[in-house]
């Protein structure tokens, strides 16, 4: 029954493909959404074109373009392991389209305010060498704060200034690291190594591994990086949302204002598609307009 192959589908996901529990969890959600609206007990065979447009139509009216494109997408992918288990012959996603999603240009951050979100850990805050670290490395790699949050401390190599980084699909790749970043990190595993020989004096179970630890010794999560990123983006005035992802925007954006090609940009962001880091082109062409309207003689607009 339909049900039953979700389940499966999961179990595939997770061994033998290795996607996050993330990824998985947001699957399992959309297919038995899925289910409820198809009949849980359905035989897959059964279901055909019609069965998939009725949900996309029902779909269409309570969601936005992007969260129907998501939920399409896990269901394409749920029949084509299908095909390959050969539990159906005709695929009813196959005459399915997907729909136009609006191109949102992302937010980023202008070079002076994340100079200013850098400066804003101090004395006042408690974990300050640690956040001054996760801020420096954030911008300094352009990592997702998943992969952030599971950093270990062996995932760094001073010696040759980079980081190792397991991303979506289990992906793993190596990023440089700058200098200010590296000294970041260093004046926290100071602070790093005090909290853990507290911790273990007073018997309490800590996390060895882990690279950045939240003040019970544990791996801080990728929720208490956003909090964090957010409270400095508001101390430090800047009149935007700030979170992770617009630190990475504005890693992948000021590489291409400085000349960085495509493809380099594409390997240090961990896209397995060009078409994904495409997007970041018109902020790259803003940059390039303002440039000539104030540089260009001929340019000037009255």
């Amino acid at each position: 029954m339909l049900t039953g192959y979700i389940e499966r589908f999961i179990t595939w996901l997770t061994d033998e493909k290795g996607y996050s529990r993330h990824t998985v969890v947001n699957y399992r959600r959309d297919l038995l959404e899925f289910a409820d609206e198809a009949g849980p007990e359905t035989d897959v065979g059964a279901l055909d074109t019609r069965v998939i447009r009725d949900y996309v139509y029902s779909l269409k009216n309570r969601n936005k373009s992007s969260s129907v494109a998501r939920k399409l997408s896990a269901l394409r992918t749920f029949f084509r392991f299908l095909e390959r288990e050969d539990v159906i012959r005709n695929n009813p996603m196959g005459s399915i389209s997907m729909p136009k999603q609006e191109q949102h240009i992302p937010v980023f951050l202008s070079v002076d305010e994340v100079f200013a979100l850098l400066d804003e850990p101090g004395s006042r805050d408690s974990f300050a060498a640690r956040d001054r670290a996760i801020l420096e490395l954030l911008y300094s790699t352009g990592m997702r704060v998943s992969e952030l949050a599971a950093c270990n401390l062996a995932s760094l190599d001073f010696a040759s200034e980079m980081v190792r980084v397991r991303g979506k699909g289990n992906r793993e790749r190596i990023i440089p690291m700058g200098q200010q970043a590296i000294k970041t990190l260093r004046a926290y595993l100071g602070e790093r190594e005090e909290l853990l020989r507290n911790r273990l004096q007073q018997g309490k179970k800590i996390d060895k591994e882990a690279l950045f630890l939240n003040s019970r010794g544990t791996r801080l999560t990728a929720r208490s990086v956003e909090r964090l990123i957010a409270e400095y983006g508001q101390k430090a005035g800047i009149d935007k949302a700030v979170t992770p992802h617009v630190l990475r925007h504005s890693f992948a954006t000021h590489l291409l204002e400085m000349g960085a090609d495509m493809r380099s940009v594409q390997e240090l962001l961990g896209h397995v598609s060009l078409s994904t880091t495409q997007k970041y082109t018109h902020l790259d062409m803003v940059h390039l307009m303002k440039v000539y309207d104030k540089a260009h003689p001929k340019a000037r607009r009255k």
